[in-house]
């Protein structure tokens, strides 16, 4: 099974990642990963990838793309594979396509989970962490006993950066501008399978067992 995984952060895309993975047994390729691996095996892309990098540009499509190819070539990828945070454009959707055809491959589903804005906002401002011994905590699913304090050692809770209000607002609308035109891709393609974020944990990766068991019929 060839898949996608799309989601806004705070989605729960990783969590459901690993569910699917331990599922169905195939691999969860990551672009971080990939660009990760290809650097430390100091291949031709990967070395490319990296001058980009430390120059602090973006990656162009080319070399990326070229890296996924190399990825989704090797054996383990054989019986199927799931895509997290590639394709993040149509251009790398469209030449994620001819790079399929040239594998004599096919995408057979997208999962798209999706949980309303505001929700998101909720669930990515509320965390906050210990500096002392890394801890987590958020401020409605899974709070301290004592508020702003840590259970473990008393330290005084922190918030990073990322989860800042005004830094979380403007990461949604970037991701939202960023994911809209390539949910209308998959759509028209028919490829695209919206699923209900906005559940328990279970309840969500249940939703997609289902979903997948049923479309392999």
């Amino acid at each position: 099974m060839n898949l996608i995984l799309m989601g806004l952060p705070g989605a729960g895309k990783g969590t459901q990642a690993e569910k699917i993975v331990e599922k169905y047994g195939i691999p969860h390729i990551s672009t971080g990963d990939m660009f990760r691996a290809a650097i430390k095996n100091g291949t031709e892309l990967g070395l490319k990838a990296k001058a980009f990098m430390d120059e602090g540009n973006l990656v162009p499509d080319e070399v990326t793309v070229g890296i996924v190819r190399e990825r989704l070539s090797k054996d383990d990828c054989k019986n199927g594979f799931l895509l997290d945070g590639f394709p993040r454009t149509v251009a790398q959707a469209a030449a994620l396509e001819d790079l399929l055809d040239g594998l004599e491959r096919q995408l057979d589903h997208v999962l798209y989970i999706e949980v309303p804005k505001e929700d998101l906002f909720k669930r990515l401002t509320g965390r906050w962490i210990c500096p002392t011994c890394g801890a987590t905590y958020h401020e409605i699913y899974n709070p301290p006993k004592v508020a702003g304090k840590c259970d473990k050692d008393d330290s005084e809770l922190t918030q990073r950066d990322d989860d800042k209000p005004e830094t979380v607002e403007k990461r949604l609308e970037v991701n939202l501008e960023q994911t809209k035109p390539l949910v209308n891709f998959y759509h028209e393609k028919g490829y695209l399978r919206s699923l209900n974020g906005n559940k328990d944990i279970q309840e969500v990766f249940e939703d997609i067992d289902a979903f997948l068991k049923g479309s392999n019929k």
